[in-house]
């Protein structure tokens, strides 16, 4: 990949209303990235609306801010980028990362939990991070306080992935400012914002997705009902890993997610042991090796006026799965697929979890 085509590739994803899923169908469509960012403002209009393409001096200034801080970009498509999370449904286009960027091809297992947990859980998944490192696995995590916070204390010196969300300029929480220096030197410190973003809540469910995608299995120890925790342990089981679970005393509100997961088929997990004979019944077939393949996505080049109406006619305020839109419209997979970018760029469709799309 040549110098321009990353540099066009980044102004691309940090263009409005650019997501994973359009980036994909735009290069699929265009080839290039500046042939997609030439498209956008006609793609728009198709879709009744306008768009914009990020300012190329705005982008200039946040490579030089990232080499600044000593990160640099691994952009879906260089054969560095991570390869399990190159297969997760909205995995990012473009990384910033800083340390030893071989740990995410090894043998990852992402470890999350309460951040108001226990002293005994805190310590509990110390140990198994620990132990986790002595057996060869790279610990993933969120460097939240708590059992985030415990994992990567206990794999840091075998081996640890922290994935945060802000840029790698921000410490958060501010306490673990220290801690998160030292996985940048020692480890690999993993975000997909520029420097300068804040940590916001709508951040968080999004890095979740990254620790899941990262990593061949999930351990959850102690999380309540509806917390973070369960998000990525959900969003792992959908991208077909192993979802793990420690379970704790039906006395602690802090254990009941645990123990659900446990109740809903996750594999009960005791010790380091227990985890490595989880993951290593995962058929390596189910991985496709190397990065995303950019020419099978569906698109069209046109799409007739009578076909977009069709479509936008089927769609409304609440979300629907996309196969469910060409089964019932009776269109092509790139005639839909084309509508559905058309309204994304002009502002006019939000995607949702699960291949589910939405009019605005």
């Amino acid at each position: 990949m040549s110098e321009r085509e990353r540099f066009d590739r980044l102004r691309l994803i940090r263009s409005p209303r650019i997501g994973p899923v359009s980036y994909r169908q735009l290069l699929a469509r265009f080839g290039t990235a500046g042939e997609a960012l030439r498209a956008l403002p006609d793609l728009a209009a198709r879709g009744g609306g306008k768009a914009s393409v990020a300012d190329a001096a705005t982008v200039e200034r946040e490579i030089a801010a990232s080499r600044k801080l000593g990160g640099r970009y691994l952009l879906m498509g260089d054969p560095d980028y991570p390869f399990l999370l190159d297969q997760m449904e909205g995995a990012p286009p473009a990384l910033i990362v800083r340390g030893d960027g071989t740990l995410a091809g090894r043998a990852c297992v992402a470890m999350v939990g309460a951040r108001n947990a226990s002293a005994a859980a805190c310590r509990f998944a110390r140990m198994l991070a620990q132990d986790l490192g002595e057996r060869g696995a790279v610990v993933v995590s969120g460097l939240a306080r708590g059992i985030d916070t415990a994992a990567h204390q206990g794999s840091i010196g075998s081996g640890t992935i922290a994935v945060i969300a802000s840029g790698i300029d921000i410490a958060f929480p501010p306490e673990n400012a220290e801690l998160q220096e030292r996985i940048a030197g020692e480890g690999l410190l993993v975000t997909e914002h520029p420097p300068g973003i804040q940590p916001l809540a709508r951040h968080f469910p999004a890095r979740n997705r990254i620790i899941a995608g990262l990593a061949v299995g999930t351990v959850v120890v102690e999380a309540a009902p509806k917390s973070g925790s369960l998000i990525t342990a959900r969003l792992a089981a959908e991208a077909g890993r192993e979802v793990m679970a420690v379970p704790g005393s039906p006395l602690d509100p802090r254990a009941q997610g645990c123990n659900e997961l446990i109740r809903q088929g996750a594999t009960l997990v005791q010790n380091a042991a227990d985890v490595m004979e989880a993951i290593g019944n995962i058929d390596p077939r189910m991985v496709r090796q190397g990065s995303f393949d950019f020419s099978g996505e569906p698109v069209s080049s046109d799409v007739a006026a009578r076909d977009r109406d069709v479509v936008i006619a089927l769609l409304g305020p609440v979300a629907v799965p996309v196969d469910e839109i060409i089964r019932l419209s009776g269109l092509s997979p790139a005639v839909v697929q084309t509508v559905l970018l058309e309204l994304e760029l002009a502002g006019r469709l939000d995607r949702h979890a699960g291949g589910r799309v939405s009019l605005i």
